[in-house]
């Protein structure tokens, strides 16, 4: 959401796919859309963006022509959704989503500031504490365009263990990413979760995939998108949001603490946390994380 162009020009052939997708979105919001146009794709998706006759301008997402139908945009709205009953949340509203599509606000993006940055740490803080009634959710999990695990669990290190950790270490050591000793090195920190784990904790309304391009900055605040949404531990999107960098990172976590105060030894769990991300980055781009993931490997077992 960094950059707007309407497309359509005059004397520029119009794309017959921008065509289309004007008219699916027409019916599906009950207004009538003046133009799309495709900004490129990631993993089974297209962007496009889209602006109404009276203005509004939309961020749009849809499964790519030939992708059969999939829940992977259906869940992210479902996500969106649910992470927007938290009172003050930061996720972004959804505007409307169907089985192949999700409809977002134009979100024009500002540069980061400490302001933004603590507000965003309270209203973080704030959406986890409205928390969920298990670690897992009710429908079906994908980080990325990679499905998850999301059957509801009680029990946090073993739903971590088992639903997170543990099938994304087979597929990277069976793609490739990582040889069968690192994959022992990591096994090593999937069975002893339950003692890494630190105190128990309720299930939080996490995001779930909060890595630093799934924050857009506003003027006086941010919003969160792409998500993985589900009930998880609170560290995890506080780790993440370390993990690739986040401007500002003191200011939000500083807040944060504040707002909700974390559990002692939290920063002694913050590898532990990254662990699983970046075994979803060794599936969907090999070895080039397979060092960041054995360090953080043995850093969580230290």
């Amino acid at each position: 959401m960094r950059a707007f162009d309407g497309g359509g020009g005059e004397g520029r052939r119009r794309d017959p796919v921008s065509g289309t997708m004007a008219e699916r979105l027409t019916a599906l919001l009950g207004r009538e859309v003046r133009r799309a146009a495709r900004a490129g794709s990631n993993h089974d998706w297209d962007i496009f963006y889209a602006e109404l006759v009276d203005g509004t301008r939309l961020f749009v997402k849809s499964l790519s022509r030939g992708v059969p139908v999939s829940p992977v945009l259906s869940t992210e709205a479902r996500g969106l959704d649910w992470l927007g009953q938290a009172f003050g949340s930061p996720a972004i509203e959804v505007v409307a989503w169907d089985e192949r599509i999700v409809v977002l606000p134009w979100v024009e993006e500002r540069e980061p500031t400490p302001r933004a940055a603590e507000w965003l740490g309270r209203q973080l803080a704030g959406m986890h504490l409205a928390g969920a009634d298990s670690f897992g959710a009710e429908w079906p999990g994908f980080i990325g365009p990679l499905p998850v695990d999301n059957t509801p669990s009680r029990d946090w290190p073993s739903f971590y263990a088992e639903q997170r950790l543990r099938p994304f270490l087979r597929r990277a050591v069976d793609q490739g990413g990582l040889t069968p000793a690192d994959g022992r090195i990591i096994e090593k920190v999937v069975d002893a979760v339950p003692d890494l784990a630190g105190a128990p904790e309720p299930p939080a309304r996490v995001h779930g995939d909060l890595w630093n391009g799934n924050v857009i900055w506003r003027d006086s605040d941010a919003v969160l998108v792409d998500p993985s949404a589900h009930g998880g531990h609170r560290e995890a999107d506080l780790a993440m949001l370390a993990l690739f960098g986040l401007p500002h990172l003191d200011r939000v976590r500083d807040a944060y603490n504040e707002a909700a105060p974390l559990a002692e030894g939290w920063r002694s769990r913050v590898a532990l946390h990254q662990l699983y991300p970046l075994l979803v980055h060794v599936c969907l781009f090999g070895a080039a994380y397979r060092t960041t993931t054995l360090e953080a490997a043995r850093a969580a077992l230290s």
